[in-house]
């Protein structure tokens, strides 16, 4: 490690106690930029990144550091533990400055340089999904995540972040998701009953249901749809308990608050203190809104929080848990002949799955773009991480077959996303067509952007929710793709809901078909437009009411 052993075991000591200015100071002090092993670089590195993560010259002067300790004792263990740090340093300036120049390829140069030493290095495999994460490609993120689990040096976090991350592509059938899910279902941690309090089977005179989330919070998509249901339950038949995975509130927070009977944070509580906390409610059913997502509590669910458990919304897809008995669906998203490939029974509501509360301004219909543009504006307002190359290349053909066609994409995400998105559609030979905006965080004034959209090209297989939902709000229409499991045919359920079979494609050749015949016959899409703005807050997609209704006669006959 270092000469100076005494040195080494007094900066040990200093940073387990974290003392990491004195640590900083007795390297810098003591010894030179040369003198530094490879464990020295390390350590005062991670000391600059504890004593404060957010000041970006801090971060380049601890890159530079990981960066030396690994360059000074190559293909040792020390080495790759500074180039782990490297990685995930330089991943977290990145996210601080966007205007930072850094573009990933020393950190792929360095791990492809160790990569047969790095098959075991937990560490690495995870800094690398970070990486990947950010370039938007699933496979190679989804590899990293691989090598975790088969190593099975893994926590709940990987378990979930792997789970999902291969909702984005298209390499597992359902049949793999649910083994997957089984998997997960194996490996989490099952906590000893002799430390929990027990399930009351008690039933009251009112159906107790928990909605257990961590996105109650103003802009978060989830919210347009928990809201439905939360202003329209019977309050003689139902009591409705928040259970908060989020430290954080606002006023939205405090606004649903008040919609339901009780609150309950347990963002700041462990599984058993969480699960105790829970289990004392004595709750009917506990309606999971987070699935495998980054926020998950995934292992109270796998020790059971109320009679019945039910996942709902924020992750579209099997949890593979023996403890989740439903998952709430409808008839075109789980054919009757795949619940097989689900662990949970099926709620299927008679018309759409979820249902939108709406927007609190009024509507107007406007003329179609393309009349004074003279030319036809698509538009995706989804998450950039749902645009593979697949869906690039579908988009392309569109570009290149519509006479003078723009394509407007609008999301928050990063610039080094941004710039592989360019570099998709710039091999392509269309991104001159292609105009990216920064999402607004005015609510109004992001709706108010479909008004400069003809049409709305939805992503495959990952579908957008939120944004179908907008985008056919503001009436315009939205074309999507059929799929081959829940995740995959939200788009294809919310056109059917809208009496629009017509704007769902069976494959990537008739998606293309579809919106190329749609732009050249003016007269059915002027018309097609017309309709969806005057029939979509007649249907099931907005009809707060009756989807209601059908939600709690549904979470009735699972407890009764």
């Amino acid at each position: 490690m270092t000469s100076n052993k005494k040195l080494v075991l007094e900066l040990q000591e200093l940073f387990k106690q974290k003392e990491y200015s004195k640590v900083v100071f007795e390297i810098t002090s003591q010894t030179s930029e040369q003198e530094r092993s490879s464990f020295m670089c390390n350590l005062l590195g991670l000391s600059r990144v504890s004593n404060n993560k957010k000041n970006i010259d801090v971060l380049n002067l601890a890159i530079k550091d990981f960066k030396n300790g690994y360059l000074k004792e190559k293909n040792t263990n020390h080495a790759l533990d500074s180039l782990a740090n490297f990685i995930t340093t330089s991943v977290l300036l990145i996210d601080l400055e966007k205007n930072y120049k850094f573009d990933f390829t020393e950190i792929l140069e360095f791990y492809k340089s160790s990569e047969k030493l790095c098959s075991n290095h937990k560490i690495i495999h995870l800094a690398m999904a970070m990486v990947y994460r950010r370039l938007n490609d699933s496979n190679k993120l989804a590899f990293h995540f691989d090598k975790i689990i088969k190593s099975k040096n893994f926590t709940a976090d990987d378990l979930c972040n792997y789970g999902y991350w291969r909702c984005f592509g298209k390499e597992w059938s359902q049949a793999d998701f649910l083994e997957y899910g089984s998997f997960v279902d194996k490996n989490l941690q099952i906590l000893q009953e002799d430390k929990l309090s027990e399930i009351s089977q008690e039933t009251g005179p009112k159906i107790r249901i928990g909605f257990l989330s961590s996105d109650i919070l103003q802009g978060h998509s989830i919210t347009y749809f928990l809201k439905t249901v939360l202003q329209n339950y019977d309050k003689k038949k139902f009591e409705i308990i928040l259970l908060l995975n989020n430290s954080k509130q606002d006023q939205l927070t405090q606004s649903f608050e008040n919609l339901a009977t009780e609150t309950i944070n347990i963002s700041n509580l462990d599984n058993i203190s969480a699960l105790n906390k829970i289990r004392e409610l004595k709750l009917d059913i506990t309606i999971d809104l987070m699935g495998y997502t980054s926020t998950h509590r995934i292992e109270l669910l796998k020790n059971r929080l109320a009679k019945k458990q039910v996942i709902w919304m924020g992750y579209c897809n099997t949890s593979g848990l023996e403890n989740m008995d439903y998952i709430i669906s409808d008839p075109n998203l789980i054919k009757l002949d795949e619940q097989k490939f689900y662990s949970e029974k099926v709620i299927y509501l008679p018309e759409i799955w979820n249902c939108h509360c709406g927007f609190d301004f009024e509507r107007k219909e406007n003329s179609p773009p393309f009349i004074n543009n003279k030319y036809f504006t698509f538009g995706s307002f989804n998450s950039f991480d749902k645009i593979n190359p697949d869906v690039v290349n579908v988009w392309s053909n569109i570009l290149k077959r519509v006479s003078d066609s723009k394509l407007v994409l609008k999301t928050s995400q990063r610039r080094h996303t941004l710039k592989r998105l360019k570099d998709l559609f710039e091999k392509n030979n269309v991104l001159d067509s292609i105009q990216f905006i920064d999402r607004q965080e005015d609510l109004k004034n992001h709706l108010l952007t479909y008004n400069e959209i003809d049409i709305a090209l939805d992503t495959f297989p990952y579908n957008g929710v939120t944004t179908s939902f907008e985008a056919i709000w503001m009436g315009v229409p939205v074309i999507t793709m059929a799929g081959y499991n829940f995740n995959s045919r939200c788009g294809e359920s919310i056109n059917k809901n809208l009496n629009m079979e017509r704007m769902v494609a069976k494959d990537e050749d008739d998606y293309v078909n579809k919106v190329v015949n749609l732009s050249n016959n003016h007269e059915d899409y002027i018309n097609l437009r017309k309709s969806i703005f005057v029939n979509a807050l007649k249907s099931p997609l907005f009809n707060v009411q009756n989807y209601s209704k059908s939600f709690f006669e549904a979470l009735e006959g699972i407890v009764n």
